[in-house]
């Protein structure tokens, strides 16, 4: 019975998901706004350090202090 209620379920997630899509107006990026003035845009290097580097960094500085201000004791 369980696995009926999981395929009635990824049935009905799949044709929502299907139908969302079909349905959704496509974005009108390529129409400017008035009073649009976009900047100059980014480089590779840029785009890398601002949306991996960075996220991968901040990461890594929360672990490394959850590391070392972690008070429990550590069983042997």
């Amino acid at each position: 019975m369980d696995k009926k209620n999981a395929l009635r379920a990824g049935a009905v997630a799949a044709g929502t998901t299907l139908m969302m899509l079909l349905l959704s107006s496509p974005a009108v990026a390529s129409m400017r706004d008035d009073g649009d003035d976009p900047g100059p845009g980014l480089s590779v290097a840029e785009t890398l350090g601002l949306f991996v580097a960075a996220p991968v960094g901040i990461f890594l500085l929360i672990v490394g202090l959850v590391m070392v201000l972690d008070k429990s004791k550590k069983q042997t």
